[in-house]
Parts: structure tokens; sequence; C-alpha cells
């Protein structure tokens, strides 16, 4: 399988827009607008490419039997944390408090909750390799779970990665009715503690239009990243 020059198998990242192999990423701005963010192709889920990406506002998105695909969407779907926006109907479950909320205690299932929700939607995303790579960074300390649990089965959460002020969403998901609303809620008013300026939702959906996520353009989006995202890691969720 070829893309241009680039060939599987190989560590180094093929340019999409310059048609061309290196070992970094290009600038975000070299982006092709149809597949709309799509920038480079290949490379590998290290750690340390992974955390680069996020701090250039790139990030992975590629199914299972593709090589890795990089993206940078112009617009770019993101919340601030002071504009989430609750419904009554929302409050009134939060009220009720029928959900229990915690962070980091089933890393592993919240992944598999994730991939599940996906399965026959152009399959899931959440590849074996997906899942081997985000573990790594929960075990560093950069990738963080939300859990929903009623009673004693986890039936929501979303995961994602935190560095300096800005929380990277990656994915959610719901087998009860408003978990990973109630999920977000929560992670919402701990970031805001902790003075956190961005969550990045990647690409839009109506589900966080509702919530108050807004799209915003590329160039102020990687203008925050600069002023906020840096390898700083959350050490307590206290």
């Amino acid at each position: 399988m070829t893309y241009g020059n680039y060939k599987e198998g190989t560590n180094k990242l093929y340019w999409v827009k310059r048609n061309c192999l290196a070992e970094n990423f290009p600038d975000p701005s070299e982006a092709l607008r149809d597949p709309d963010g799509l920038l480079a192709i290949g490379g590998d889920l290290t750690t340390h490419r992974l955390l680069d990406a996020y701090l250039r506002g790139i990030f992975p998105w590629f199914n299972e039997g593709q090589p890795v695909l990089w993206w940078t969407p112009d617009p770019r779907c993101v919340l601030e944390p002071s504009e989430l926006k609750v419904s009554r109907s929302l409050r009134k479950r939060i009220r009720k408090q029928e959900y229990h909320i915690t962070y980091n205690q089933a890393f592993d299932a919240v992944l598999e909750g994730c991939a599940a929700s996906r399965k026959g939607v152009d399959d899931t995303w959440i590849t074996k390799d997906i899942k081997l790579a985000y573990f790594s960074l929960f075990q560093l300390g950069y990738a963080h779970s939300v859990e929903c649990w009623h009673e004693d089965k986890l039936v929501g959460g979303l995961y994602g990665i935190a560095m300096g002020k800005v929380f990277y969403g990656e994915s959610m998901f719901s087998n009860r009715t408003d978990a990973s609303k109630v999920a977000l809620v929560d992670l919402t008013h701990r970031l805001l503690q902790r003075d956190f300026r961005l969550i990045d939702c990647q690409v839009y959906s109506r589900h966080l239009q509702m919530l108050g996520a807004k799209p915003m353009k590329r160039e102020m989006f990687i203008q925050l990243l600069n002023e906020y995202a840096n390898m700083e890691k959350i050490e307590s969720w206290q």
C-alpha cells in the first residue's frame, strides 16, 4: 500500500501536501482542505510522537488496516470550560445523584466502552494500536479517564489528554441516559477549578454544540495552544 512517496512500514511522516517524507510534522497550515485537516500519513504512535502532535494541535484518526492518519481540521471544535451549557433536564438528573463519577479508576474499560459504541459506524478508530498507545500515555500521567457509574456498573465515561491548561478530549460513550454528559459536566467543573482554558473536542457534532462547544479557526486554536499547552501533568484529581 502506497500513498504518494509514503510506503507502509517506514517510521517517517509523509507530508501529504508537499508529497515528501520527513522526521517531524509539517506546520498545521499545510493541511488539506479536502479531506479537511489531513496533514500527514504514517510515522508511529510512540508517546513522544503523540505528545508532540497534541502540542501542535494534531491528532491521529484512522481505521483498522490503514496507516496512521494525522489531522488538524479547520475550524476546530472547542469548549471553553466557563461556557459549558447544562440543560434543565441534565441539571435535574445530576441533582438526583443516580450516577457516581470517578477518575482514572477504569481506563481500560472506558477505552473498550468508547470502541464498542462505534462498532458498525465506519468501524471503530480505537484500534488495538491506539489502545496500547494511550495506555502508555495513561501510565505516564498524561491520559485520563472519567468514569460514570450506576450502582457498581460502568455506564458511561470519556478519556483524553491533559497537557498544561488544555484537555484534549478523545472519545466518550454512554450505555445509560446522560451518563457521558454527567461525566463531562463533572470533568469541566474540575478543570475550571484548575484554571484550564480549553477543552479540545476535535470535530464538530450537534451533541457537543448543545453542551457549549463551538467552532474556532485553526490559527486561533494554535495560538491558544502555544499559550496554554505544555508538558505539565495533572498530579491529582482530588
